[in-house]
């Protein structure tokens, strides 16, 4: 079991847009393992490559007892009223702030075999989805924050032991 080491607020590989993966090769698969492994650990949802410090557009997620991943996801629904969840992020650890997530997305991509994959879903899924797709286009929860609440978290960060 490879758990590997989150990436933290700061660390301009969070900032970047990820590439998209073109050939599913040993390397690959080694990545996608790690990301398993990694989102395994107790309270993780998801884990995105960058987050690993991986430029490449996969991620995993840990989500009601289901652990999978997906290649190359592309969210293709997203629906309802979107509303204020509370949310975190191992890559900004220990804050919590409520951001606006919609209750239901729907993201397609490629499993290690090349095949098309979807995974939808509501809630604590949903969230992952959009959370983690926005990892791969370079984004951290705080930038969608209101702007009292981002103010109040670049404070938290600032004061933070680990930043």
């Amino acid at each position: 079991m490879t758990d590997r080491t989150i990436r933290l607020f700061g660390d301009p590989v969070l900032k970047t847009v990820s590439s998209e993966i073109v050939t599913i090769d040993d390397g690959i698969r080694s990545l996608v393992q790690d990301l398993i492994d990694s989102v395994k650990l107790p309270g993780r949802a998801g884990v995105a490559a960058a987050q690993i410090g991986v430029n490449l557009r996969a991620f995993s997620y840990n989500v009601d007892g289901e652990v999978g991943y997906i290649i190359n996801p592309v969210l293709t629904e997203l629906s309802g009223e979107r509303e204020l969840v509370d949310e975190g992020c191992l890559s900004v650890p220990g804050l919590w702030y409520p951001t606006m997530r919609y209750p239901f997305a729907r993201a397609e991509g490629i499993d290690l075999d090349g095949r098309p994959i979807e995974l939808s879903g509501s809630g604590l899924m949903a969230q992952a989805l959009q959370h983690e797709t926005d990892h791969l286009d370079g984004l951290l929860y705080l930038d969608r924050l209101d702007k009292p609440n981002r103010r109040s978290a670049m404070k938290e960060v600032r004061e933070s032991t680990w930043f």
